[in-house]
């Protein structure tokens, strides 16, 4: 089997951001009973616009270090990067961004791993869940030639890469999988106008108006936020017939 982790610096911080940077490193099996991580792979993309500050201020990566042999990234130069080794699972830290970056045809449709919903459920403990604060809180010795800098994509794999190790040694690839694709607990309204504010709350239009923008191609609503709303309605439908049943 090959873990393939992956990690993305881009131009900005939404969907319309361009692909500055991406890392991969495969995990594999060391033959022992263990895994071992394989040597990074690093490209960089030229972008078509400009890049944010508030980017620039995470990754440092700067229109000087592009140069016009760079290519820009699309679909095409993802599958080069992906396709020729095939592996089997797809893995990043907070898998959410990078899955909204690269499409399923670009690594052969394979399922992912997010680390962080991994390591929550592993680690439960930890004094949080980011890539570096895991780093530093397991104790990875870590070659730094490799590791550094933060946030970018190499680096930022290659410890990603290191963390999945250190999680496979209590948890299987099947449980994460199926811990990734577990609806997120979410025990308040994440955004708008009820931002922080119990789901019990809200009126019933204003769920059903979130509801209604997952998968109707009217909004880009987060799937775990149309989970949440849905099964307050549900319970409220539910509360409703037992009041009635009671009564």
């Amino acid at each position: 089997m090959r873990l393939r982790v992956v990690d993305l610096e881009t131009s900005g911080g939404d969907r319309s951001a361009e692909i500055l940077e991406v890392g991969i490193v495969d995990v594999v099996p060391d033959g022992a009973g263990g895994w071992v991580a394989l040597p990074p792979v690093t490209k960089l993309f030229r972008p078509r616009g400009e890049i944010s500050f508030h980017a620039m201020a995470v990754h440092h990566l700067t229109p000087e270090h592009f140069c016009d042999d760079d290519p820009h990234c699309d679909e095409y130069r993802l599958r080069e990067m992906f396709l020729p080794t095939p592996a089997d699972v797809m893995v990043a830290h907070s898998a959410r961004f990078e899955r909204g970056f690269i499409a399923d045809t670009a690594h052969g449709g394979l399922p992912w791993i997010c680390t962080v919903r991994a390591a929550k459920n592993v680690w439960p403990e930890a004094p949080g869940h980011s890539n570096q604060v895991l780093r530093y809180w397991r104790g990875l010795r870590l070659d730094t030639a490799l590791a550094d800098p933060a946030h970018r994509a190499g680096p930022d794999a290659w410890v990603t890469a290191h963390l999945l190790i250190d999680m496979l040694k209590v948890a299987t690839v099947e449980q994460m999988l199926a811990w990734t694709n577990e609806p997120r607990r979410l025990d308040r309204i994440p955004f708008g106008k009820h931002r922080g504010r119990p789901w019990a709350e809200p009126p019933d239009d204003y769920l059903r108006w979130m509801v209604g923008q997952g998968g109707s191609g009217q909004g880009d609503m987060d799937a775990d936020v149309v989970a949440a709303a849905r099964q307050e309605l549900n319970r409220r439908v539910t509360a409703l017939a037992g009041a009635s049943d009671a009564g």
